[in-house]
């Protein structure tokens, strides 16, 4: 018997079609949803060639064709966040009394206008989740003085207008309420999706190396880890440095690596397997994330799975340093100077064995305690739905 249809997650990408933090949490959101039993519609554009994909627990309902989301800088193009808006109006128009519950991204800040106008007395509960909200500097140093602003404004009457907000971090809470939020927010426990496996940690491999994994963004701040592992190599002679991914940054990046002369001991294999992800985690030393804007930091949780600690900079917009209990799951460097750097990653070399271990029960907790599926229960349980399923994960077991 089919299932009365109840809930629609709307955001213009898909994982893995389309890869991401944001990606990741919404495609695992419609995931668990479903589990429960409810039926869901997962909102977004075309990323995929031929046929619409199947997925078990959720149906993909494409709105627009293929969108080119970012400019060559890396930066979200207006356009694109307007067509796919404008598509999810028309959509939800069409079903304003299909859905009990619609979970739409507030990034980018359209979709929420759409939503909302879309189902006005429709009597659907609209949850807008902030997976970051910007000061108004943050949003001009991104789009420009004009353009900023502009986003900076709309940001705020989003938010204005948000009947319940979900967000991943403290930050992002305090934010919200900054900004104009009414209510308090939902904030999840976590993000972890916990069907995935990881074997035992072991010894960092030998030689030793440093792992980044991500785009080259400015976010980012990619191009100054190789001075950091030039100065780490002053006590750590034989330190390589492996840097995943690829973006707008890497010229600058390749010139820093340069420019410290590590062309010998660094490697940019660009974007690997899945495979070859888990094995470069379980073998680094460390994986550096210099990033100075992070709405939660799975990157902290998919390395410490594997027993790697991990380096952070403290920044203000980085929320990711709320998952780190320092010494025992990685460190947090004061600035990105080559020396505050360098000395955390010799914090994470000292820590040898031992603090992979601890790292790796970091993980253990987190994985009963910070993932998708609390999350949604705490959704869920704020929209009253229902939960049909009869389904136990390991998060039953006592």
């Amino acid at each position: 018997m089919a299932r009365e249809t109840t809930v629609a997650v709307a955001y213009d990408c898909l994982f893995p079609y389309s890869t991401g933090g944001g990606e990741r949490q919404y495609r695992a959101q419609a995931d668990e949803l479903g589990r429960r039993g409810l039926e869901v519609d997962y909102l977004t554009a075309v990323q995929w060639d031929g046929p619409t994909p199947t997925e078990e627990h959720f149906r993909i309902r494409p709105l627009t064709g293929r969108l080119n989301l970012y400019s060559p800088g890396g930066v979200r193009r207006i356009p694109a966040a307007l067509r796919y808006a404008a598509a999810l109006f028309r959509a939800l128009v069409r079903r304003r009394r299909r859905y009990t519950a619609l979970i739409v991204s507030g990034l980018p800040i359209f979709n929420v206008f759409a939503a909302r106008l879309a189902l006005l007395g429709s009597g659907t509960r609209v949850v807008v989740d902030y997976l970051e909200v910007w000061h108004r500097r943050q949003w001009v140093e991104y789009s420009g003085l004009v353009t900023g602003t502009i986003a900076w404004l709309l940001q705020r009457a989003a938010i204005a207008i948000t009947p319940l907000a979900t967000c991943h971090s403290q930050l992002t809470a305090t934010r919200l309420r900054a900004e104009g939020l009414r209510r308090p927010p939902l904030v999840s426990p976590g993000l972890i999706d916990d069907a995935v496996e990881v074997e035992t940690p072991g010894p960092a491999a030998h030689p030793p190396y440093v792992l980044y994994v991500g785009r080259h963004i400015p976010d980012k701040q990619v191009e100054v880890i190789p001075a950091a592992v030039a100065a780490a190599r002053e006590s750590l002679p034989d330190l390589r440095l492996v840097i995943l991914g690829t973006g707008p940054s890497s010229d600058a990046v390749r010139a820093e690596v340069r420019r410290v002369g590590g062309e010998e001991w660094t490697e940019f294999p660009g974007f690997v397997s899945d495979a070859e992800l888990d094995t470069l985690l379980h073998g680094a030393l460390a994986l550096v994330h210099p990033s100075r804007r992070e709405g939660f930091g799975l990157v902290v949780v998919e390395a410490n799975a594997h027993g790697t600690p991990v380096v952070l900079v403290a920044h203000e917009g980085n929320a990711a340093t709320e998952l780190i209990d320092e010494g025992v799951n990685g460190v947090v460097a004061p600035t990105t100077r080559p020396d505050d750097l360098a000395r955390a990653i010799r914090a994470v070399a000292d820590g040898g064995d031992d603090l992979r271990r601890t790292a790796r029960a970091w993980y253990d907790t987190a994985v009963r305690t910070r993932t998708i599926r609390r999350t949604v229960e705490g959704i869920a349980s704020a929209l009253a739905l229902p939960n049909r399923s009869t389904v136990k994960t390991k998060e039953d077991t006592p």
